[in-house]
């Protein structure tokens, strides 16, 4: 059989080419954070991570032309190497006071964070355990690790407490969640989870990816619910709040000291660029500075959710400014991401494997600068395009 056999047969994306309904790999032509253009057609960007809004504020964007002028475009090297910057330390001292952590340590990007932290503390005879809707990062970095991986159904504390009761008495355990699930925008619930834990002996890490900048005034789901001290690890991304690209895991400083000295894709990656580090640099002292970012973020998404019950929209569990609109079926969705992007609104089309077969989505997802106008337009369209396709009456 032919390795290339699996490429030539694969005709699912195609088909959807065909049909007129593509809603991936579009290429912006121009964005001002909340408004997107597409060649010259103008999109309510609904679609994007940047929750605070600030990929386009003035700090940010001057503190990366000041470190391309001082440093240059790469670090050419990896952070174990020739590639550690005075600026990266400082990030990480600042990122680890903001969560609460003793030390903090950044990678290039969120994915090789989750990626080199679970496989450098997972050693053979170790489990991770995990959250069913957990980011596939996790996952991966569980695969690439010498222990073995447990799941557990979503958000289910009976379930793990199971799952860690038939764990070897000897073996190490790292319970790895969420904080805010990317998809269906609800928050783990840190405190049972902890409790869970606790009783036997594992420890905990938070993927904060989508939490940072939203909950908590901004500081994550551990502060949310006021348990930072009880949370082992937390990893947070600057692609999202931050307004950048890169990663970061804080917790104890040997536990950080054993990462930086053995997550390979900290090690053999070259370090995340200066101008980068410089923007979540940035990013980060407007968030200290004005806490009601966070707080409108979530005021926004609260007031989506109530505009799509309303209509009649099945969302989910949603807690958070990332509020999904559940269609169930492929095509279905296809056709309401294309309906909405023709009437200017930007959504992300989901489906499997990302979320569960028949569960098929629009992901829809705010920032702090959105417009009560863009919000409003925004439901409009939606009701217009669901009442069209029968979703809603």
């Amino acid at each position: 059989m032919d390795l290339f056999d699996k490429c030539y047969q694969y005709t699912a994306a195609k088909e959807v080419q065909a049909a007129g309904l593509y809603p991936y790999f579009i290429p912006l032509t121009n964005s001002e954070g909340t408004v997107a253009w597409i060649g010259d057609h103008k999109v309510i960007m609904i679609g994007s991570n940047n929750y605070l809004g600030l990929t386009m504020h003035p700090r940010v964007r001057q503190a990366a032309q000041e470190a391309i002028q001082k440093y240059g475009p790469s670090c050419t090297g990896s952070r174990f190497l020739n590639g550690t910057l005075e600026l990266h330390l400082e990030l990480e001292r600042r990122l680890a006071e903001f969560v609460g952590m003793e030390a903090a340590l950044v990678f290039s990007t969120g994915y090789q964070t989750n990626v080199g932290t679970i496989s450098a503390l997972v050693g053979r005879r170790d489990f991770a355990i995990t959250d069913k809707d957990d980011h596939a990062s996790i996952l991966d970095g569980c695969r690439l690790s010498f222990g073995e991986m447990r799941r557990f159904p979503h958000n289910d504390l009976e379930a793990l407490d199971r799952v860690l009761a038939g764990l070897p008495d000897d073996a190490g355990r790292l319970v790895v969640v969420d904080g805010v699930f990317s998809m269906g925008g609800d928050i783990a619930p840190l405190p049972g989870l902890i409790e869970v834990c606790k009783k036997h002996g594992a420890r905990l890490m938070v993927d904060d990816a989508h939490a940072i900048g939203v909950l908590g005034d901004g500081h994550g789901t551990a502060a949310h619910f006021g348990v930072t001290d009880q949370v082992d690890l937390i990893m947070g991304t600057f692609s999202k709040s931050l307004a950048s690209l890169g990663g970061f895991i804080a917790g104890k400083e040997e536990v950080i000291h054993y990462i930086q000295h053995n997550a390979r894709s900290l090690i053999f990656s070259a370090s995340i660029p200066p101008a980068n580090a410089a923007a979540a640099l940035a990013a980060l002292e407007i968030m200290i500075e004005e806490p009601e970012r966070s707080r409108r973020v979530m005021e926004i998404g609260e007031r989506m959710r109530q505009g799509f019950r309303d209509l009649g929209f099945q969302i989910g569990n949603s807690q958070t400014p990332i509020v999904p609109v559940i269609f169930g079926e492929n095509m279905a969705t296809f056709t309401a991401w294309k309906m909405l992007f023709d009437a200017g609104v930007y959504t992300n089309a989901v489906v499997a494997p990302a979320v569960p077969e028949g569960y098929a989505l629009l992901r829809t997802s705010y920032m702090a600068t959105h417009t009560d106008d863009q919000l409003d337009f925004v439901l409009e369209a939606f009701g217009r395009v669901g009442r069209a396709l029968g979703i809603i009456h």
